[in-house]
């Protein structure tokens, strides 16, 4: 029997989404009113108990406190609340990874290496191909405009109320540095007419299609079973996947992006310049993804089935990469990317905001693997921005995270030895006026304190879940100064706009993100690797900073 959508909410609620729901409750009085009650400070989305098919349906939770952080060894002062004075407030996207599902790209065969093959409730492997294919990556560019809509719509810090002065997308904008794929994201982050298809524009091409003659019992079909063929397949069967009929011509139908209101600026990750993020562009690469042969594994049988060519899913080089930011309808023109960046092919760059300097790396190693270092000329223009910035404060912006920074790679694209995060961290806790470094790549949300040896002071490292996985959240910072000798840095997780249950409309792109969630929460293989929202104190968080010297001289001169 093929369980319909509708059907399957009603199973999974009536088992475990009443009772998740009851315990509801507010984090405090001052969520009542204000951008902060649109945020996860007001209540948080979360996975309620399985139903009788083993779907999770997404269930509303209370909302979470902003916990102090005194890891650098700052204390927390009374009354900072009255005297502190906004800095600046700004959003952060990470991992969208916008991604061209019907591409001969695509090495979705491999995900099976990460199933449960022997129906053990364990996945037999160890988590390198899960991200081969995920059951709601036709869904991106849907969960990107809904996050936009929600930015749009709260439109100031939470917790301070400044208005957002911009956002911040750290890497993995696309999925495998295809043309079209950052064409998608620039054009939905700018806001007009989105239409995320490729190849055959009347039908889609790709393993969850309902193509008999590849009709795969591993992966999802959201149209049901192909005529003549009564095996359901193993999501559905297994997983309690619904049937969503309609779903794959809804996904590619164009829609109108509300586009941000605010300017917004990139960096770049491992995946918007290697095939796949892990392997350097190739003249190999870059024939078959602008070919019409694609990978398939039917019945783990290796193969090829023939798609409909498209010269749209060309591989860009990291400097047409750079370039694509200036074909755009928004702000500001380049992204953040300047005139240097088009003419040397670099994509690292800094942005001023007030006193605020961020200084935006590219961590990608065009040599190959998913891990990331820069080379020596940006290490050294990295020290000399540092040294020209005592009068600001600095937020590094990047991809990859300080441990992911290992990548020592060479001799494919460069020879010369790389820089990791082990070089780099050092040099940043010698400048007092680095307080934060913001990024992604983990699909987790996490708080590290990098603490000075032999005193207090240091900086936070905010690592930012992805829009592609559970649970596809986004980050709004604010920076203040206390006025007491300190800086508070307010981080709170925002939740998409889509509705916390998909309705069945397949009309709205907005409840298309809604269902994407639902996927993204049900997907099997993540299921193995915890809970990506992270710890309580690393979503909702006031990060204590000892304030620079420049501000402090400010205050005495006053």
């Amino acid at each position: 029997m093929q369980i319909s959508r509708r059907d399957l909410v009603r199973s999974s609620a009536a088992v475990g989404g009443v009772a998740a729901i009851g315990g509801l409750g507010l984090a405090d009085s001052a969520v009542a009113a204000g951008p902060l009650k649109l945020t996860t400070a007001k209540k948080v989305l979360t996975k309620g108990a399985p139903g009788v098919t083993g779907w999770r349906p997404i269930v509303t939770g209370p909302g979470e406190r902003h916990s102090p952080r005194v890891g650098l060894g700052v204390a927390a002062k009374k009354g900072r609340a009255r005297r502190r004075k906004s800095l600046l407030a700004f959003a952060q996207l990470s991992d969208v990874h916008i991604c061209d599902a019907q591409s001969p790209m695509r090495l979705d065969n491999l995900d099976r290496g990460d199933d449960d093959n022997n129906h053990d409730g364990k996945i037999d492997g160890n988590g390198l191909f899960r991200s081969a294919w995920r059951p709601q990556e036709i869904l991106g560019v849907h969960v990107a405009d809904a996050m936009v809509r929600k930015i749009n719509q709260i439109g100031r810090g939470p917790v301070l109320g400044q208005k957002l002065a911009l956002a911040l997308q750290t890497g993995d904008n696309s999925d495998t540095t295809q043309r079209n794929e950052i064409r998608w994201n620039i054009d939905v982050l700018d806001g007009g007419t989105v239409q995320v298809d490729s190849g055959d524009k009347t039908k889609f091409e790709g393993v969850i299609d309902n193509d008999p003659a590849y009709y795969d019992v591993r992966f999802w079909h959201p149209e049901g079973n192909p005529t003549g063929i009564d095996t359901v397949d193993m999501p559905r069967a297994e997983h309690g996947f619904p049937v969503v009929k309609g779903l794959l011509d809804a996904a590619r139908a164009p829609f109108e992006a509300q586009g941000l209101k605010v300017p917004w600026y990139a960096a770049m990750g491992n995946h918007d310049g290697l095939f796949q993020g892990v392997t350097a562009a190739s003249a190999d690469t870059r024939t078959r993804a602008v070919g019409d042969q694609k990978k398939v594994a039917v019945g783990g049988v290796n193969g090829f089935r023939t798609v409909t060519a498209d010269p749209a899913r060309q591989e860009l080089t990291r400097q047409e990469w750079v370039e694509e930011h200036f074909t755009t309808t928004g702000k500001p023109v380049g992204h953040g990317f300047t005139t240097d960046n088009r003419k040397k092919g670099t994509a690292y760059y800094t942005l001023d905001k007030g006193v605020v300097r961020f200084v935006v790396l590219d961590t990608v190693n065009l040599n190959g693997k998913e891990s990331g270092s820069i080379d020596q000329a940006q290490f050294k223009w990295l020290k000399s921005v540092l040294k020209a910035s005592r009068r600001k404060l600095v937020i590094l912006v990047s991809h990859h995270t300080i441990e992911t920074m290992d990548n020592d790679l060479t001799g494919i694209v460069d020879t010369k030895p790389r820089v990791l995060g082990t070089a780099i961290l050092p040099v940043l806790l010698e400048s007092e006026n680095v307080i934060a470094w913001v990024n992604g790549h983990t699909h987790r949300n996490q708080i590290w304190a990098h603490k000075r040896k032999g005193g207090k002071g240091g900086f936070w490292e905010i690592n930012t879940a992805s829009h592609i996985d559970w649970p596809q959240q986004a980050r709004l910072i604010e920076i203040a100064d206390n006025r007491d000798d300190t800086l508070s840095i307010f981080t709170t997780m925002i939740d998409h706009a889509g509705p916390a249950e998909f309705d069945d409309d397949l009309t709205d792109p907005t409840k298309l993100a809604a269902l994407s969630r639902e996927l993204a929460a049900n997907d099997w293989q993540e299921q193995q690797g915890g809970d990506r929202r992270g710890k309580r104190a690393a979503r909702n968080s006031e990060l204590l900073v000892p304030a620079p010297a420049f501000l402090l001289k400010k205050k005495k001169k006053k």
